[in-house]
């Protein structure tokens, strides 16, 4: 007969699927006491300090023996408990303990080259925090070095898929590690060599100075072995462009069963076609039959796999466009964020163009239409596309496969993974019964068999009969309709408090929440929304992914949102928009340390902000929240929250610049453009909005929105304001080459900076004015200008500013006809943006050295330093130049 004693979770014991009461935690303390050392003499001294701690009462050998007793009387003759001369053992099969089967398969993976797998399904037998449900000083010491081979099991297991090149999925979860864990090296290399696989060299050299520091700041030490080690590889890296292979497959589904002739007919369907759909009604296991082939089939994909949730059926949000998926596939594909085209035909063409020789998998989940998956088709055929629709999507022309509701024998095989076949097999009319009311829907099944987890001593027969009086009927026909009925027989089960973070979670805006936002959302404590959240999991009514990230099935999240409306949310709501724009703040203020502070006012309370601890962690927030933070911006447009909304775009705005989401940016500038009414808010927004028109060749929209701040800022007659207007028209101007015009406004606005006091700001005018000024021909006056600009750039300690600025010493000299003090300048700005990590930059400054060696009769050479600005600029996806480039290079006849 099967036993299962459970240490790390609560403490608990089952045999042969059935629970075994264990009695009071004392009680309980004893197993536990005893099943930690399984196998071997544990002292009667021993059990008693384990169970009652140093100062023992007088009674307890005896009340020990009485305990032992109870405890045999529970287990009958499954587990012995066994007296020994100088103690007691429990003699059982070791892999009747959770605690030494994760040991086993930890220590087995140790001597394993491939060891993810090991290593994860170790990890899977963890149920939240070891020896709960007991007390005193041994079970918590006990606790603590648990938790303590739990995480390094984990770290193991991020060591094994970072070799396997997993860095950019794994981003997220490392940099969150990494804040919590500001002084652990390994963490650290960790994190690095994460930022490194994302790409981000000069961000993982920056993590490498930043812990240094913290070391000797606050340890006196120096970092160890591996992290110099590393750090001197990621000095050396390799500069030239790197084949990146995206691997955004969430994980394979842990409990799936049958679908075996489903799963052949795709095998076929992706044989003899590039696109197959899988269509079935909602909750029947789409999404997980997709990735359940996409796992089996990763060895033919050796290019990497992309997934994408069009969120076609959302109840609460608007189906993605195909442009938004795109632009995420360029991103994880590696291409720079300056490279992504800035039209949307010409994003799907380059994402047609880097597919097309690749053997790449593309996994688009919850398709509405054929409209919103056919710009996402790759191009050429080594590539494969598996597309999931509660709709068959004709216009496709893929292979079809239909998916049904689950057999018996596989429905049965589902609910024997969930609550033991041992208890089914007792009761095979009711399972039969229950089957059938759940219209064979595995998402229906599933919840259910969460559910009877939880009623242990509920007969199924039982719990059958509650199902029969909600009115759940055997169904014939859309047995999705079953699923609210089995929700609100789960629902009552519920506690007060998972009702009200379960009833949220339906109404917060974005596809998932996060940890902390979920805790600000609820009002909890991070540890008791965490807490909540997996007990919401243990329901299969949400789920957690990588970050602790929860999220819901929308036929779940739609139910969860009818409980909402019976409750006033206006406050919840009100702490997770809170909860976005303070930590967007804080990481905000780590992107980019020199921009003028905002002023914020207080959280409401219950409030909770996560803020990052570097640049790399505060990117990494960003990241994590890219889709959620646009979404809790209309919520509060919605609620007419106004302040809110403009404060999102602007503590969003240089995290949108620096990964080149401008898309991004011009919807929540477009909202805030809606939602602003103080006139100091409507300059900003629209300045912006004017800006970031202007970086996508929109010139005449920039315009009149700049137009637009310019008024406003003199209405508002602040320094500030008024010196943005004018520094974002001359750049607008510039970039139409009307340098004269450009010149104006550069020069308007430095007397409005200098009143503003923020030297930043004040370097970058003078910058401004010395580089129009070069354009104009005034090479003395862009001299001076550019010069002040690099002494107070300087100062500042900012090497990308100053590489700006030398960059435009060069242009003026340039101008002025000294080549040779151009070039040196030049060649500085270039080793600058490099150490920058700013490869558009670059570029730039290379094109503009080649000119300037030409200009010197230096053809060879001019020839040399342009082909390396085209394996760039084609590396960065700037075809045009790329183009005018190619043809100064071709041979002249």
């Amino acid at each position: 007969m099967t036993v299962e004693i459970t240490l790390l979770g609560e403490v608990s014991a089952r045999v042969g699927g059935h629970p075994v009461e264990l009695g009071h935690a004392r009680q309980r303390c004893v197993l536990a006491a005893l099943a930690i050392d399984v196998g071997k003499v544990v002292t009667v001294r021993q059990l008693i300090e384990r169970v009652w701690g140093a100062d023992p009462p007088q009674r307890s050998r005896a009340t020990l023996h009485s305990y032992l007793s109870r405890l045999r009387h529970a287990f009958a003759d499954a587990v012995t408990l066994v007296g020994r001369p100088t103690g007691y053992v429990l003699v059982a099969d070791e892999s009747s303990v959770d605690l030494a089967r994760f040991r086993k398969l930890r220590d087995e993976a140790r001597g394993l080259t491939d060891d993810v797998g090991v290593l994860t399904e170790a990890l899977t037998l963890w149920r939240g925090e070891p020896l709960t449900g007991i007390g005193g000083d041994w079970a918590g010491e006990a606790r603590d070095r648990l938790t303590a081979e739990r995480t390094a099991a984990e770290l193991d297991l991020l060591d094994a898929r970072l070799r396997l090149g997993q860095g950019p999925e794994l981003l997220a979860a490392v940099s969150a590690r990494a804040a919590t864990n500001p002084l652990d090296e390994r963490v650290a290399a960790q994190h690095m060599r994460a930022l490194a696989q994302a790409g981000r060299i000069s961000e993982a050299l920056e993590e490498f100075r930043a812990v240094r520091a913290r070391l000797i700041g606050e340890l006196g030490a120096e970092p160890n072995r591996e992290l110099r080690e590393l750090h001197g590889k990621l000095l050396l890296s390799d500069p030239e462009p790197r084949h990146v292979v995206p691997r955004q497959l969430p994980s394979a589904p842990a409990q799936f069963v049958g679908r075996e002739q489903d799963l052949t007919e795709l095998d076929d369907a992706m044989r003899t076609a590039g696109v197959a759909t899988i269509a079935g009604a909602g909750g029947m296991g789409k999404t997980w039959l997709a990735l359940q082939w996409a796992h089996r089939n990763l060895g033919r994909f050796p290019d990497g796999q992309l997934f994408v949730d069009l969120r076609g059926f959302s109840p609460d949000e608007t189906p993605m466009e195909p442009d938004v998926a795109i632009r995420g596939f360029l991103h994880a594909l590696g291409l720079d964020a300056a490279a992504v085209p800035p039209d949307s035909s010409s994003r799907a063409a380059l994402f047609r163009d880097l597919t097309a020789r690749r053997r790449l998998l593309v996994v688009v989940d919850n398709a509405a239409d054929a409209s919103q998956v056919v710009p996402l088709l790759p191009g050429g055929d080594t590539c494969r596309v598996l597309v999931t629709s509660r709709n068959r999507l004709p216009g496709l022309g893929a292979k079809a496969v239909g998916l049904e509701v689950l057999a018996d024998g596989d429905a049965n095989t589902l609910l024997a993974a969930r609550i033991g076949a041992s208890r089914l097999s007792a009761e095979p009319l009711a399972v039969a019964r229950l089957i059938a009311l759940c219209g064979g829907l595995p998402l229906a099944l599933s919840i259910v068999g969460a559910r009877i987890l939880t009623e242990p001593d509920l007969s199924l027969a039982a719990i059958t009969r509650q199902l029969e009086e909600l009115g759940l009927d055997a169904l014939d026909a859309d047995s999705s309709v079953s699923v609210p009925v089995v929700l609100s027989w789960s629902y009552r089960a519920l506690t007060s408090r998972q009702r009200d973070l379960f009833a949220l979670l339906g109404i917060a805006p974005g596809e998932d929440i996060d940890l902390t936002a979920a805790a600000s959302l609820a009002g909890l404590s991070v540890e008791d929304a965490r807490t909540t959240l997996r007990s919401l999991e243990q329901a299969s009514l949400v789920s957690i992914g990588t970050g602790c990230r929860g999220r819901m099935h929308d036929l779940v999240r739609a139910y969860a949102a009818e409980q909402a409306k019976h409750t006033d949310h206006d406050e919840p709501l009100r702490r997770l928009v809170d909860h976005h724009v303070h930590t967007a703040h804080a990481n905000d203020r780590l992107i980019d340390p020199h921009r003028p502070l905002i002023s914020l006012d207080d959280p409401v309370p219950g409030t909770h902000i996560t803020a990052a601890t570097d640049k790399a962690g505060a990117r990494a927030w960003f990241d994590a929240e890219r889709g959620t933070r646009l979404a809790v911006q209309q919520a509060a447009a919605w609620r007419g929250w106004n302040d809110k909304v403009v404060l999102l775009a602007r503590v969003s705005h240089a995290y949108h610049q620096q990964r080149g989401h401008l898309d991004d940016g011009l919807a929540m500038w477009q909202t805030a453009i809606d939602a602003a009414k103080d006139p100091a808010d409507r300059a900003v927004a629209h300045r912006i909005m004017g800006s970031s028109l202007g970086q996508v060749q929109r010139h005449d929209e920039a315009q009149h929105h700049l137009s637009e701040a310019l008024a406003l800022a003199e209405q508002v007659g602040e320094p500030l304001p008024l010196a943005d207007a004018h520094g974002t028209a001359a750049w607008l101007w510039a970039s139409r080459s009307d340098y004269g015009r450009a010149f104006d406004h550069a020069k308007a606005a430095l007397p409005h900076y200098e009143k503003s006091g923020n030297k930043m700001l004040i370097a970058m005018a003078h910058n401004n004015i010395g580089h129009c000024a070069a354009e104009v021909g005034d090479t003395a006056q862009g001299r001076l200008s550019a010069t002040k600009a690099l002494e107070l750039l300087h100062e500042l300690g900012d090497r990308h500013g100053e590489a700006t600025a030398v960059d435009t010493l060069a242009r003026v000299e340039h101008q002025s006809g000294n080549h040779a003090v151009a070039i040196t300048h030049y060649e500085r700005a270039i080793e600058l943006y490099r150490t920058a990590d700013d490869d558009y930059g670059t570029a730039n400054t290379l094109m503009n050295l080649g000119r300037t060696h030409l200009a010197l009769g230096q053809a060879e050479r001019a020839a040399e330093v342009w082909q390396r600005a085209l394996g760039m600029l084609e590396q960065q996806g700037r075809e045009e130049e790329a183009g005018r480039l190619r043809e100064q290079l071709r041979p002249r006849t």
